[in-house]
This record gives structure tokens, sequence and C-alpha cells, in this order.
């Protein structure tokens, strides 16, 4: 069943890039952009990082947590935040529970050959734990002023 804005964010625990454990209760209080992109150092989901970090002062500024989420180890999460010096968490899924819960872990289409991949999504998780907004087939590039937008919007 689909995620819908308003309802409270599925939760998680799961290790950073560092091996270090994330529970989103531990972000009650903040916004929270969680991030879910397919796979570390290529070509979308670099811009996509790098484009947050180089505004992650701005989400700093307005209190908002940046979450990467993807399938990848953690030992190669720590190659690509050191890589680029991504200063936002980045979250190792492994078992795909988390990408599953959120319903990122879909069916895909390349080149007329169907696989099972993670959807480049994000969700705004209030400061209540609940989803205020959701972000479908997200453009690497634009994401992150669009989603500064939405935080001022939102009254962030």
């Amino acid at each position: 069943m689909p995620l819908k804005i308003g309802q409270k964010a599925p939760g998680f625990r799961l290790p950073d890039q560092a091996g270090k454990e994330h529970d989103l209760k531990d972000y009650l209080g903040r916004w929270v952009l969680l991030y879910f992109y397919p796979k570390d150092d290529t070509p979308g989901c670099t811009v996509e990082a790098c484009t947050l970090r180089d505004n992650f002062p701005k989400f700093k500024k307005m209190k908002a947590v940046v979450l990467g989420v993807s399938a990848d180890p953690v030992k190669k999460h720590a190659k690509f935040a050191e890589k680029y010096e991504l200063p936002f968490t980045l979250l190792s899924d492994e078992k795909k529970e988390m990408l599953g819960a959120y319903g990122v872990w879909a069916k895909k289409k390349f080149m007329g050959r169907e696989y099972m991949g993670i959807l480049r999504n994000s969700y705004l998780i209030d400061p209540q734990g609940k989803i205020a907004k959701i972000y479908e087939g997200v453009k690497p590039k634009d994401h992150a002023e669009e989603v500064l937008q939405d935080l001022k919007a939102l009254g962030a």
C-alpha cells in the first residue's frame, strides 16, 4: 500500500557509513529529508548527493536532517561519502526492509529489460514523524532546491 502525506513515516534502524545505528525516533522534533537512491558513485546519484552537499548549509540553517538510503554496504557508503565530502548521513539497507516499507524497492525497466531496483524517491518527514511531502521520480540536479523551497513553505 503506498504511503500518503499525513501518515506516520515507517520506522527504521539502520547503520550509516561509519557503522553507527540510526533510528527515525532519534530525529523527532526535526525535519528529515529521507532520500532514496539506486547506487553509490553512479552519475545520477553522485549529482544528487553533491547538490545536496552544496546546499547542506541551508538545510542545517533550517534544522533539517538529510539521510540518504540505498542498499549499498556500509563500506561502499564510506568511500562514496569520503570521495565527495558528503556532510550528511548515508544509511545502508542491504536487507531491503526499509526500502520495502517505503515502497521504493520496485520493478524497473531499462532498455526493454525488467529488474528489481531502487526508485529515486524522497520523503520529507515533519518534526512529529509524519510524511509532509512525497517526491517521486526525483530529478537529481533540482531536488535540493525543490526540498528547500518546500521546507520554507511548510514553515521550517
